[in-house]
């Protein structure tokens, strides 16, 4: 009886190149939720690294969530659902970004986070390093960069920070929203409406594109009844008016549009617990969007508008910017 002679079958080279990219990525500082598979397709695709290509032959095109969920289905054959696009943004690309690794916006550092163009590149300093990777020299120049990567964070969280939009509150805090967006109106709501129609209103709630809760006073609205988890969706400013014990519940529809019947109806259930009155308005950055969404406000609330803000529009009631029993 002859000998079996054993086969040796060649491994996978999709599965070869995603174990060097998650070698690379622990060798760069990452931990494991961000040296995980996900995490390395998401470089990959980043880098336009195929699974024969060498190292050396990585690029650094400007590229969207959905680029880089487009190609690795056609390369890696790993085919993300459209629902985990947010979860690739906020737990693979967002810390990309704090670590240096990778640029969002080099063409428009002020594009709004939630924008549809944003996008995304390898840091310049970062791919010179990569694309040494496995090679001589490789291991020099890693330690060159893991030396100097401090600064550059530092550098690119300084230019991040600038891009940001100062709000200064009524009691004199200050807040950083991210740029563009509903953000810039939503500054401008702090600043015009509120010194207007609110004065020595306390602000519970700021939401921001990039930070949901930027500003969020949870023992504040717990006092008055407002019990509110991650998954309630809030408007976007809360103001309480201590002497009338109004909470007013504004929502910046320069991109999710005003207060319509349906939003209305989720502002009452999610505030139904308060024994604050309730006022309703909607924001808009001028009376030209107002022209958009004018058959779609809801009764008993007010319009406010960033290019007129000495005026409000009030839709019907007995009352003129007050809550309704």
């Amino acid at each position: 009886m002859s000998e079996q002679t054993a086969i040796d079958i060649p491994e996978n080279p999709l599965n070869v190149r995603v174990s060097e990219t998650r070698s690379l990525l622990e060798l760069l500082g990452f931990d494991s939720v961000r040296s995980n598979e996900r995490s390395a397709h998401v470089l990959l695709a980043l880098l336009q690294l195929s699974p024969e290509a060498k190292w050396s032959q990585a690029e650094r095109p400007m590229l969207r969530t959905y680029d880089l969920m487009e190609w690795l289905r056609q390369v890696y054959d790993k085919d993300y659902a459209a629902n985990t696009r947010e979860h690739i943004r906020r737990k693979t690309l967002h810390q990309f970004v704090e670590a240096g690794l990778i640029v969002r916006n080099p063409d428009q550092p002020d594009r709004p986070v939630n924008s549809p163009k944003t996008c995304y590149q390898i840091e310049a300093t970062a791919y010179g390093l990569i694309t040494s990777f496995q090679q001589d020299g490789f291991e020099e120049r890693l330690t060159e960069y893991l030396v100097a990567r401090p600064g550059l964070q530092a550098l690119y969280a300084k230019e991040r920070e600038m891009q940001r939009i100062p709000v200064q509150l009524p009691g004199g805090k200050e807040v950083k929203l991210s740029p563009g967006g509903q953000n810039t109106l939503i500054a401008q709501i702090i600043s015009e409406f509120c010194e207007r129609y609110t004065p020595k209103g306390e602000v519970l709630y700021i939401g921001d594109a990039d930070d949901k809760w930027a500003i969020f006073e949870e023992e504040a609205l717990a006092s008055l009844g407002v019990e509110v988890d991650s998954h309630g969706k809030m408007p976007d400013v809360v103001v309480y008016l201590r002497e009338k014990n109004w909470l007013v519940l504004i929502e910046a529809a320069s991109s999710h549009g005003p207060v319509d019947g349906k939003r209305h109806g989720e502002l009452s259930d999610l505030f139904h617990g308060t024994s604050a009155g309730l006022v309703f308005i909607s924001a808009l950055p001028s009376r030209v969007e107002l022209r958009t969404y004018l058959k779609e406000i809801a009764w008993e609330t007010d319009v406010w508008c960033a290019d007129n803000p000495t005026h409000l529009i009030h839709f019907n009631g007995e009352r003129f910017l007050g809550p309704y029993n």
